[in-house]
């Protein structure tokens, strides 16, 4: 009897134990929490197949919780004859139904609405909008939200560019106007940038609480180190190092196809489609291209550590913000073959060149055994069982070492784990920070963790607690989440970075 059981449960079930699956972070969002409860709920109504082994069915809603929301084609996998999915695949049907039903009875009135937004995606795959986005959605009109869908060829079940993937914040189009402490905060930039010699310990005070998306070109190249501060000097240094990184293309980048080049080369090849897959700008070949340079010539020019997995995250904020520099609607869509090649190459070498001031200051991160990220990791847990003892006494007692989660922390600088728009907004603080990106960013991941404290003692298994931390539901994040985290981040850098005795047990 146990036997047949057992082999109900495997029949069942759609995934196999030690299958290699696929964790995303905030950049692969997973379906809405609601519509997934909903889903187990119809699913758990229907199946009237009572299970006798407890661990199969816990194990079996674990597998079915924990699948990749946005592999549309793991439904290959179930199977189809069971009654309840039957069942629920007929609810679902009908809700199709009559929403398509609905949106027809619209289309009489409105007949430039496209009737794909809805009727040809399944209702279990259809994106939630959060409270965020459906303010954006209220300033923007609906025209605005479709004309994107296509251009993304690559990704039909996709109406519009989920909120993950939105680069805008509070100052570009489709938001509400600056208010008059923007402007003020915006003049002031203008003129520190203005003057004959830019006073950069003011410019990073500035920049702290975020820089506005005007000037943020300019100050990032400035607060990097990559523009002189004096005003007469640079046109002259952007010239020569653009055409000093041009020199390094000329120079080395036949060479990707020399035998000992050749695995570097492959590895970046490789991991370029993957860099931010649901923005449409990162598909253009052409941008493609320009990262592939980017990542090459670096590698090249540091042999130390050459091309690590994960270093390709680290060029897209530049390549956003250089790019923003000559695109004023929202650059998600936008189609970069527009540009001339003049821009082009600016932001390819201005991209470079900041990504390799801040890769300067964290290099040992990649050099080999990665020996920056094992002793941040390590810090991280230090210092949190300081901070939190009941949350790291809560790891201890389900076995989660922070090695398993905070590795990619570390590695991608958040990136994984925030929406791009996040990023840059925290980026702006990072280089306005002494050692930003290695000891402050330190900080920032402490204040993460117990951002989700609550969530994280909820937790009451390994599975549990790993699935929670590689997919924390940051979606809806934005600049007011940013400036809270930032916060809390620099509280505790003030508590414990000159108090080592604090910070050590």
């Amino acid at each position: 009897m146990a036997a047949e059981n057992s082999k109900q449960f495997w029949k069942r079930s759609a995934k196999l134990p030690g299958s290699i699956q696929p964790v995303y972070g905030a950049q692969h969002p997973p379906l809405d929490p609601r519509l997934t409860k909903n889903f187990i709920k119809e699913r758990s109504k229907v199946n009237t197949v009572p299970l006798k082994n407890k661990k199969a069915s816990s194990f079996h809603e674990f597998a079915r919780n924990t699948s990749d929301a946005w592999d549309i084609g793991d439904d290959e996998e179930e199977d189809f004859s069971s009654p309840a999915f039957q069942t629920v695949n007929s609810k679902v049907a009908l809700a199709a139904a009559a929403q398509v039903l609905e949106n027809h009875s619209k289309l009489r009135v409105k007949p430039e609405r496209s009737q794909s937004t809805t009727s040809d995606v399944p209702a279990s795959y259809k994106v939630i909008k959060s409270s965020s986005d459906a303010q954006l959605s209220r300033n923007s009109s609906d025209t605005c939200l479709r004309n994107p869908l296509h251009k993304q060829q690559s990704l039909p079940l996709r109406p519009i560019i989920p909120l993950v993937a939105r680069i805008s914040d509070q100052n570009a189009s489709g938001a509400p106007p600056m208010t008059v402490r923007e402007k003020t905060r915006l003049e002031k930039f203008r003129q520190l940038l203005s003057s004959h010699n830019t006073d950069l310990d003011e410019l990073r005070k500035c920049s702290w609480p975020g820089v506005p998306r005007e000037v943020r070109p300019v100050t990032w190249r400035l607060l990097s180190g990559y523009l002189p501060a004096n005003t007469e000097r640079r046109k002259l240094t952007l010239q020569r190092k653009r055409e000093e990184y041009f020199g390094f293309i000329e120079q080395y980048y036949d060479s990707r196809n020399e035998e000992h080049h050749q695995d570097t080369y492959r590895q970046i090849h490789i991991d370029i489609p993957r860099t931010n897959p649901l923005i449409p700008l990162f598909q253009q070949p052409l941008v493609q291209e320009i990262f592939e340079r980017i990542l090459f010539i670096w590698a090249i020019r540091h042999p130390a550590s050459g091309y690590v997995q994960g270093i390709n995250d680290l060029v897209t904020p530049f390549f956003v913000v250089f790019l923003s520099e000559y695109v004023e609607e929202d650059v998600e869509n936008f189609d970069v073959t527009n540009l001339s090649q003049d821009m082009l190459r600016s932001i390819e070498a201005d991209s470079f060149w900041c990504m390799s001031k801040l890769l300067d200051g964290i290099q040992d991160n990649y050099t080999f055994a990665q020996p920056g990220i094992q002793k941040k990791v390590k810090a991280l847990e230090e210092l949190v069982s300081r901070i939190d003892e009941q949350v790291h006494n809560h790891f201890r007692r389900y076995e989660v070492e922070y090695l398993q989660f905070a590795f990619r922390w570390m590695n991608n600088l958040l990136m994984r784990e925030l929406p791009l728009r996040c990023t840059i907004r925290l980026w702006d603080t990072y280089q306005s920070e002494p050692e930003g990106f290695s000891h402050f960013h330190l900080y920032v991941c402490a204040a993460f963790l117990i951002k989700w404290r609550k969530e994280i003692l909820d937790e009451e298994d390994f599975q549990g607690l790993l699935m929670l931390l590689q997919n924390l539901p940051t979606i809806h994040w934005g600049n007011e989440e940013i400036g809270l985290l930032l916060a809390e981040a620099y509280r505790l850098k003030y508590m414990f970075a000159d108090a080592p005795n604090h910070y050590r047990r």
